[in-house]
């Protein structure tokens, strides 16, 4: 245990849950202006894939 996990224990806060551990749907909303959301839309259509695929690949590094 960090000693900021025994401050926090020690005033009654929860714990966090390391985010390494942490489980995610792999779902979440991004808004965007919709000059935006229309350019990736025809980017999309243009490469033939799905919005969605189109964003997730973006935003994969």
């Amino acid at each position: 245990m960090t000693e900021v996990d025994a401050d926090m224990k020690a005033e009654g806060e929860d714990i966090p849950e390391p985010l390494a551990e942490k489980q995610f749907s792999g779902k979440f909303v991004v808004r965007v202006l919709p000059d935006v959301h229309r350019n990736l839309a025809i980017e999309a259509a243009e490469a033939g894939v799905s919005l969605n695929r189109l964003a997730s690949s973006k935003l994969s590094f």
